[in-house]
């Protein structure tokens, strides 16, 4: 029996600027190491998409292009040598960025560009339909306000100040590219062609396809969607005609939240449904593990379901308080004095297991304000490794974990529990993404069999103020899934 790979058509290679990307599709390889062995192994992978954790976010502007073009390097000659031996027949790159417009726009598309251009046009779809973000007349909205009218508009690193996408790219290019210069898709047209899929019909769909095989010379284009069949419809024209065209490189860059990513690779059904997913969580003799709670985003959605989770009486919080951290980074002693805090945290954690309630380790409330922005960005970074460390240390022991913010969840999985790559299992909740590790992992439990430890992935600004609780009752098995 030939055992060999089939060919995958279309390969959807995904940049992700953090760990939360993937929380609308299942089924496929997210990469934490950018070595060659992890690339050529996940485009061999037979889900026709793969994600790259490169974590841009948490980085300075200069180390962000630096990290973005050693992964276009990286990718370069493994792409060619996957089409040229059949493993896919094309490739279409997507920079996954955040719903709510924050990031290193236009930096990393330039470093793509760069190391895997060039491009026809690059696409900005920044809706994300399962969490409220919405794009109309090329306004993107959350929950149908301005996105630059909330929090994440006056975010100190990555604010903005108008919520019309070609004026936001005017504004993040600092003028080299020009509001009247950025074309649309406008809601007619992607309604149109959603139409003419759902209904049967082609005269829709063929005139967005012929949008954008017109597309040339790196334009950027801001997509219109207020719902799911206008992000199918568009996944599907790039779809058919990517593949209608030579093998190679698709002419579109992609930058864009998650939700167009199940489009297109039109992914079947997720095979495990939330019961399924909860299910995972590690079993010893007795029962059921423990499990452990992290939440580091600061976004004042994560503090109210920080606030709901506490409330619970089961559960325990276990404070890093930023300013202290943040004052024996500034001593004399900083790496003699946090060892001795941390051995006391992981003290409190023990024994908030040990009398069978679930430890809740959160970052102080509230925005410490910094001198600069690499004060804050390393003092972020010393909070997230801290909170890995701890997570790690108890990780044998836990039947689940919960990691709440995407720098958090990141540094959880690379320094924390050293992983390399992890299996996207399926969304837990919408754009809650349940990951395990590999089988060869050395995150292994104490009790014998236990199996992979499941992680939980779970956006600071996604959901309700009581979704986190909801997700932690159905893991603790208080009541089922639907």
């Amino acid at each position: 029996m030939d055992s060999s790979p089939k060919t995958i058509p279309l390969k959807i290679v995904v940049i992700d600027d953090d760990p939360t990307g993937s929380q609308t599709v299942h089924g496929c390889p997210l990469l934490l190491d950018w070595g060659a062995p992890q690339l050529a192994a996940a485009l061999r992978h037979p889900s026709p998409l793969m994600f790259v954790l490169a974590n841009t976010r948490a980085l300075a502007p200069a180390e962000a292009r630096q990290r973005v073009g050693q992964i276009a390097a990286a990718l370069a000659p493994l792409l060619a040598a996957a089409v040229e031996q059949g493993v896919c027949r094309n490739w279409l790159l997507v920079s996954r960025g955040d719903s709510t417009l924050r990031g290193h726009f236009p930096l990393e598309v330039e470093a793509l560009y760069a190391g895997l251009g060039p491009f026809g046009a690059t696409l900005l779809v920044p809706a994300f339909l399962e969490g409220g973000r919405t794009t109309v007349a090329g306004v993107h909205r959350l929950d149908g306000r301005p996105v630059h009218e909330t929090a994440f508009g006056r975010d100190r690193l990555f604010g903005y100040g108008s919520s019309y996408l070609p004026q936001w790219v005017e504004e993040k290019t600092g003028g080299r590219v020009a509001a009247d210069q950025v074309q649309r898709l406008d809601l007619e047209l992607m309604e149109a062609a959603a139409l003419a899929q759902e209904q049967g019909g082609a005269a829709g769909l063929e005139r967005l396809e012929g949008r954008l095989a017109a597309l040339a010379g790196g334009v950027v284009v801001a997509v219109d969607a207020e719902r799911p069949g206008q992000l199918t419809a568009l996944g599907t024209a790039i779809r058919q005609l990517t593949l209608a065209g030579p093998p190679g490189p698709s002419p579109w860059l992609l930058q864009s939240a998650a939700s167009v990513l199940g489009a297109l690779a039109a992914l079947p059904p997720q095979p495990l449904g939330p019961s399924e997913l909860v299910g995972l969580r590690r079993r010893g003799p007795a029962g059921p593990l423990p499990g452990l709670v992290l939440v580091g985003s600061h976004v004042p959605l994560a503090d109210a379901q920080l606030e709901c989770l506490l409330a619970d009486p089961a559960c325990v919080g276990v404070v890093l308080p930023v300013a202290k951290v943040h004052r024996l980074l500034e001593g004399p002693l900083p790496d003699l004095l946090l060892p001795s805090l941390e051995a006391a945290w992981l003290e409190q954690l023990q024994a908030v297991l040990a009398c069978g309630r679930t430890p809740v380790l959160y970052t102080s409330r509230g925005e410490l304000l910094c001198r600069h922005a690499a004060e804050r960005r390393a003092l972020g970074q010393v909070l997230a490794a801290t909170m890995a460390r701890l997570a790690a240390a108890l990780a044998p022991q836990l039947g689940y974990l919960i990691s709440k913010g995407g720098i958090t969840s990141q540094v959880l999985l690379t320094e924390g529990l050293q992983l390399a790559a992890v299996e996207l299992q399926g969304q837990l909740l919408p754009g809650l993404s349940l990951v395990l590790a590999p089988a060869d992992s050395a995150v292994v439990g104490a009790e014998p069999g236990a199996g992979p430890l499941p992680i939980l992935t779970f956006p600071g600004n996604l959901g309700q103020a009581d979704t986190l609780h909801l997700a932690w009752q159905w893991l603790e098995g208080q009541f089922s899934p639907p």
